[in-house]
């Protein structure tokens, strides 16, 4: 069934977490240049400065698996456990772009200014997490009705 709610949560989850590929997550501003913290390293100027393939692969992972989670609506126990491991990579995303922003405004005695996509992976955690809860509704309500038969 995939017009449940746990289909929209996951979908507003894979779309926030997909638009992290198009936007700044921050600005760090030193003397001389400014430099945007994107999901695929430190760009100054139009070129990337410093990758970081970490946090690519972090973005890339997370919207896929919240997009994946999605279709696997008969396999609710397995929805569920992508759904927990969407979870800890939401937070190791988070994480991440805390600390190459962070580390990096030290590198170049610059100051940072986070922008509001830094709030996009916590976002689609809580609504990966009220997935979850619909699917777990969703689940009870299956074996409540192979009990009464």
């Amino acid at each position: 069934m995939i017009q449940r709610i746990q289909s929209i949560f996951l979908l507003v989850s894979a779309l926030l977490t997909g638009s992290m590929f198009f936007l700044s997550l921050a600005k760090l501003t030193t003397d001389e240049t400014t430099y945007l913290l994107l999901y695929r390293g430190l760009e100054s100027g139009g070129e990337l400065s410093t990758p970081t393939l970490a946090l690519a692969i972090l973005v890339t992972l997370t919207t896929l698996v919240s997009f994946i989670t999605i279709f696997l609506y008969k396999k609710r126990m397995l929805q569920i456990r992508l759904c927990g491991l969407n979870m800890g990579l939401l937070v190791g995303t988070t994480g991440m772009i805390y600390f190459l922003g962070t580390q990096t405004a030290k590198e170049l005695a610059a100051e940072i200014a986070y922008q509001i996509p830094m709030v996009f992976p916590i976002v689609a955690l809580i609504l990966t997490f009220l997935a979850i809860r619909s699917i777990g509704k969703d689940e009870a309500l299956i074996k409540s009705m192979d009990r009464i038969r």
